[in-house]
């Protein structure tokens, strides 16, 4: 199994990027939170996942073991395939995902698209007990630097915000300097 790549990032686009190793390159799918995590340097260093179907072998790739645990937990769960894993892992990071089955917080589940309520109430059965036993590094994308707006990011969409809304709305607002009542009430404004 290909477990990682350390190489050249030929191409990068929002769902997949082109690393290139050795001289062949490789097409590998990643997630919108994997894509901001990546810099637009040339080399890359990405976790893998190989899904072999009858008609295909795709590569997933992701910025941290832990996203690819996660998804190798919820493609685990029935009905969700490799694909929705991914859409599931575009929308919301792997602690907000262990956080909303922890809690068995459907709502927030269910809010991804393509999940409905019975598929939400799957994945929490099925993954409480493994979700618990997942370490997450420190370090996450969104609170690099600033707590603050990860606290009000997810304040907004507990409110029922969209998550990519709330996030557009706070890069126009944040500067570093406010407090997370101020984030908020500011992304309200444009929300």
């Amino acid at each position: 199994m290909i477990t990682h790549l350390n190489g050249r990032l030929v191409e990068k686009n929002p769902t997949v990027i082109i690393v290139e190793c050795n001289g062949i390159g490789y097409e590998v799918k990643i997630s919108l939170n994997t894509f901001s995590s990546l810099k637009s340097e040339e080399a890359v260093f990405i976790f893998t996942q190989l899904v072999v179907r009858e008609d295909a072998h795709i590569l997933y790739g992701f910025a941290t073991k832990e996203e690819r645990e996660m998804f190798q937990h919820l493609v685990s769960v029935s009905g969700i395939g490799p694909n929705t894993a991914m859409i599931m892992l575009s929308s919301l990071v792997p602690e907000e995902i262990a956080h909303a089955i922890q809690v068995e917080d459907v709502k927030t589940i269910q809010g991804i698209k393509g999940i409905g309520a019975k598929t939400a109430q799957r994945v929490i059965i099925d993954l409480k007990d493994k979700v618990v036993k997942m370490n997450f590094s420190s370090e996450n994308i969104f609170t690099q630097g600033n707590t603050n707006r990860f606290d009000a990011l997810t304040a907004l969409v507990s409110l029922g915000f969209d998550k990519k809304n709330a996030d557009k709305a706070l890069d126009k607002i944040a500067t570093g300097d406010e407090t997370v009542e101020q984030l908020i009430k500011e992304a309200l404004k444009i929300l």
